[in-house]
């Protein structure tokens, strides 16, 4: 039995210049004790897709069952399941921290918490705000109230919503420490983030979502490896020639080219002799999740699936692209976030 299943999910949305559908037949399997990724850019569905999920949201047609549990007939042995951190910041000003996870434990009837609630409050970085009312927290200590709320009634199945959105680099790598260990220890993981090196390295398998739809689900390692081409990177302080502006992405000093051959590369080396550009710190390297990611959104990658085949490459009971009974996460080392690609 998968921990979660996404069975031919629509959700359309009445709006003043008429229906908008958010997602189209999306079902997909995640399996007890994968670190499942959901990528795609805004307005892509993911959000969209995790409120049904919780039951925040009804789907137009189309169910979600957690561990077997139908998420709107059986409610609340589906939510008990469920450990949400979502998006936004939300609390409650009048408590303090600890009272906030005592309060929450309750919701679920959890009684005799506490030496749980220490645990949380250690290994999230909180046991000094413990006593501290929310209203004094900055952003990022929020956020981690709101994961230690997800966790409190230690659930099987733990989503998180961006849960590293706008926050530190500390928070992002204490965050990712407690998560992987949860996960090794089996707790099943669907993680949406922009982040994507927070993805490559955390997620043994990844769907992508275009528009409401599955563009591409398989092995986080297969989708690297179904790649195609090069990446020629270097750092310049000069304007790039016109003919490699258009190809480039540019983050600052550093600059990435698309090559799918070595001949390709050489002509990219020559555009940038002739035009008299200096660059420092030049690199081959393979496409990384991010490159994928383009790719995939632009529909020029191996991995992508064919629009006739979207409904049906995760049903359940039909032979899913990628699909295999994972024991956990491919990768569980935690990424080094903040560092330069």
């Amino acid at each position: 039995m998968p921990a979660v299943s996404f069975q031919a999910i629509s959700k359309t949305f009445a709006t003043p210049k008429g229906p908008f559908q958010a997602l189209n037949q999306v079902s997909l399997d995640i399996e007890e004790g994968e670190f499942f990724g959901l990528l795609g850019p805004n307005g892509a569905g993911k959000t969209t897709l995790i409120s049904i999920l919780a039951g925040l949201a009804r789907a137009s047609s189309g169910r979600v069952l957690v561990q077997g549990s139908d998420v709107q007939a059986d409610f609340a042995q589906a939510r008990r399941k469920l450990g949400v951190v979502p998006q936004e910041l939300v609390f409650d000003p009048f408590f303090n921290v600890r009272e906030s996870l005592r309060i929450q434990s309750g919701y679920f009837g959890v009684k005799n918490n506490e030496a749980w609630i220490d645990e949380l409050l250690e290994n999230l970085g909180l046991a000094d705000k413990a006593t501290a009312n929310m209203r004094q927290l900055s952003g990022g200590m929020k956020r981690r109230v709101l994961v230690a709320q997800a966790l409190v009634h230690k659930p099987p199945i733990i989503v998180l919503d961006e849960p590293t959105a706008g926050v530190d680099v500390e928070l992002r790598q204490t965050l990712w420490h407690f998560v992987a260990r949860l996960n090794k220890e089996g707790h099943t993981v669907l993680l949406t983030t922009h982040y994507l090196e927070e993805a490559e390295a955390l997620c043994g398998r990844i769907a992508m979502l275009k528009s409401g739809r599955i563009v591409a689900l398989n092995r986080t390692s297969e989708l690297l490896q179904a790649a195609s081409g090069s990446i020629l990177q270097f750092k310049t302080d000069a304007a790039l020639p016109p003919s490699l502006n258009a190809a480039a992405r540019v983050t600052g000093r550093i600059v990435q080219l698309p090559a799918h051959d070595a001949a390709e590369i050489e002509n990219h080396l020559a555009a940038l002799r002739v035009a008299g550009v200096d660059v420092h710190d030049m690199e081959i390297r393979r496409p990384d999740l991010e490159d994928v990611f383009l790719q995939v959104m632009s529909g020029t990658s191996a991995s992508n699936i064919p629009m006739p085949e979207v409904a049906s490459a995760a049903a359940p009971g039909r032979p899913r692209q990628g699909s295999v009974p994972l024991g956990g996460s491919e990768a569980t080392a935690v990424p080094s976030v903040g560092a330069q690609r």
